[in-house]
């Protein structure tokens, strides 16, 4: 592995190649041997934007380079609190949970793997490898739910990494976080891709009779070959659809979200997927347009270079068209779903596949009434 400042690498790759830009952005991503990266999702493990050098790798005649398997690693992450709040006028909910940093089930195309630049980290394979759990979760859950003058709305839990990812069968941090708030009667969202849910059927079955959970299963395709390449440590797709059939004989509303649309690769699945899911239980239904915040615009592209060749440019041309000309628009309104034709064409799609199966056309309003803090009764008397 060889070291250089971001800068001079930068003055080098433009030399090397007579342009900047792209080019130069491609060839800062690190490409990581394919013996060395099996089982996971990202193809490269890129420095971070707020780093100060970027790392190349490269042969240097010493010797092969190095291909053993990242091994996935977990830290204990300390926080002042659990509540996350945000002010964003297109998303339904005001306060999240995330459990957990980073995510071992390695979707190349997660919106959140930028969000490992924070800590130093690689938005590549450093965000399904070197992960953080939050073990003080439902401590501090509870303490912020108890708080004088708290007024409670549905928390979505899951909105960056899944809670439900393969280290939750050993740090159980999400049951824990769950148990705290059907104490409280508490509503709650979940997203999640995984049939782990399922474990925890017996608290949301009884939190589903108060109507104070909503469960949303991410169903990106139902090809197992394009979910292994792009989801590789997700459950498979038809361990998903068993999900909302459980969780749908227990009584708590599932939502199916097609999430993300990826052109030429799964929008051709839009109408499968939600018919599947229907039969299976799923009462609502969303999707989200391909988003391709910061470094994740070059990883999905060396993915696709490595997989699909012939439908990268194809894939990003719809994306563009999209999304203002650009690879990405944070535009609160149009960063979820685009905008232009392809992305009107994938909406129509939606809504008419959604009244032909049946599904809700309001979304599940949850009960934020119920809501009590343990104990406070006593205080009465």
């Amino acid at each position: 592995m060889f070291l250089m400042d971001t800068a001079e690498w930068r003055d080098e790759a433009a030399m090397t190649t007579g342009q900047d830009g792209a080019e130069a952005r491609r060839l800062a991503t690190s490409a990581v041997p394919a013996e060395g990266r099996r089982g996971r999702g990202a193809t490269a493990n890129p420095s971070g934007r707020f780093e100060a050098a970027a790392r190349v790798r490269f042969d240097d005649g010493w010797g092969e380079l190095e291909t053993s398997r990242p091994r996935t690693e977990v830290t204990r992450e300390r926080t002042a609190r659990i509540l996350t709040r945000n002010d964003s006028p297109d998303i339904p909910f005001d306060r999240s949970i995330n459990p957990y940093r980073g995510c071992e089930h390695g979707c190349i195309y997660c919106f959140a793997r930028p969000n490992h630049a924070y800590v130093g980290l690689s938005p590549g394979l450093d965000f399904e490898t070197r992960l953080f759990a939050k073990p003080d979760a439902a401590r501090l859950l509870a303490r912020e739910l108890s708080a004088p003058g708290y007024r409670p709305a549905t928390i979505a839990l899951g909105t960056a990494t899944d809670p439900y990812q393969p280290i939750e069968r050993e740090h159980r941090i999400t049951r824990d976080v769950l148990e705290v708030l059907a104490r409280f009667r508490h509503p709650v969202g979940i997203v999640t891709k995984s049939n782990l849910v399922t474990r925890d059927g017996d608290i949301l079955a009884d939190m589903a009779r108060e109507r104070l959970v909503k469960v949303g299963i991410s169903i990106t395709t139902l090809d197992p070959v394009l979910a292994r390449r792009m989801e590789p440590r997700a459950p498979h797709p038809e361990k998903r659809l068993e999900a909302i059939r459980r969780l749908s004989a227990a009584g708590v509303p599932v939502m199916v979200l097609v999430a993300p649309v990826i052109p030429t690769l799964n929008d051709h699945e839009i109408e499968g997927i939600l018919a599947a899911a229907r039969e299976a239980g799923a009462v609502e239904a969303s999707h989200v347009l391909l988003r391709l915040p910061h470094e994740l615009k070059d990883l999905v592209a060396d993915w696709f270079a490595e997989h699909y060749p012939g439908r990268q440019a194809h894939a990003f041309s719809l994306v563009a068209q999209s999304r203002g000309g650009r690879a990405y628009d944070a535009t609160f309104g149009r960063r979820m779903t685009g905008q232009g034709a392809y992305a009107a064409l994938i909406a129509q799609r939606m809504h008419l596949a959604k009244t032909r199966l049946g599904y809700r056309t309001e979304s599940l309003k949850l009960n934020a009434a119920a809501f009590t803090v343990p104990g406070t009764q006593l205080a009465l008397f």
